[in-house]
């Protein structure tokens, strides 16, 4: 009976321990997480990136030569190699995040895209909802018609035509001041192809995008048919001061590329000509 008692007595002492020892952890396990996500939520965007170690850059990848797939599928462009630029200069990876136009600024408001690399134009309604970094390249825009539609020269002349661009694009925009009706689509190559089967008249788009078109499809029976105002090339971050110690890096890293000749070298590569210099210009 005493050594009954005894381990009795020693059971009841190892239960009162091990409660005690799932009580005091329980009780400090919340204070440790809540330390951790405290910790986590003071860290800005540019912190949260080299933590991760890869920033994430939002593009169409078919939208030549800014962003698009070469004859091995790779991944290339002016806005690829500038992405890669800038996430050098981070000390970081790049990730690229392949999706339609109309989800590019949405998903970097939504924070699932740190960045956009896709020839992005800076306007005023944009401005209210993203930071954007200093220019990066400027470039003209243009009307592309058919060879055989000679009704179509201006913006003017777009008034109860039709057109085919991405929704929120600028050029979209452009078109539906000009009173035309906007036929929504998804990529490059289904706007011309509208075009092209005459299901609408015209389009509007970056000049280096249409003569690149050209010069690959040199039998197309498409044509520039007259050049209208751009914008300034950027890229935006979304708003606010979580996103200002990085869009304060990607300006230093564009400065050095500027002065260094580095960013004048991309665009003769990519587009034939330096378009880092201050011009009419244009976006998407």
């Amino acid at each position: 009976m005493k050594k009954l008692s005894r381990f009795l007595a020693l059971l009841l002492a190892l239960v009162m321990v091990g409660t005690l020892f799932v009580s005091c952890g329980g009780a400090q396990a919340p204070a440790i997480s809540e330390t951790a996500g405290a910790e986590e939520a003071s860290k800005d965007l540019l912190a949260r990136i080299r933590e991760r170690g890869y920033i994430t850059v939002a593009t169409e990848g078919d939208w030549s030569p800014w962003t698009y797939h070469d004859d091995k599928n790779q991944l290339v462009g002016f806005d690829v190699e500038l992405a890669k630029l800038i996430a050098d200069g981070l000390g970081v990876d790049v990730k690229f995040e392949e999706t339609a136009w109309d989800s590019i600024l949405a998903g970097v408001d939504a924070g699932r895209f740190d960045i956009a690399c896709n020839g992005v134009g800076s306007t005023e309604e944009r401005a209210e909802k993203y930071d954007f970094s200093t220019p990066y390249v400027y470039t003209g825009a243009v009307i592309v018609t058919r060879k055989d539609n000679t009704s179509i020269r201006t913006l003017n002349d777009l008034k109860g035509k039709t057109t085919a661009n991405t929704a929120s694009s600028t050029y979209a925009a452009m078109a539906a001041e000009a009173e035309a009706t906007v036929v929504p689509v998804d990529s490059l190559t289904d706007t011309l192809n509208l075009v092209i089967d005459k299901r609408v008249d015209a389009t509007l788009n970056a000049r280096v995008t249409v003569e690149a078109y050209l010069k690959e499809h040199p039998d197309s029976p498409l044509m520039i048919a007259g050049e209208v105002p751009g914008e300034q090339t950027v890229i935006p971050v979304k708003k606010g001061e979580d996103s200002a110690t990085l869009l304060a890096e990607i300006n230093r890293i564009l400065e050095e590329a500027r002065q260094d000749g580095t960013l004048a070298l991309m665009s003769v590569t990519y587009f034939e000509a330096d378009l880092t210099q201050p011009a009419w210009a244009s976006g998407c």
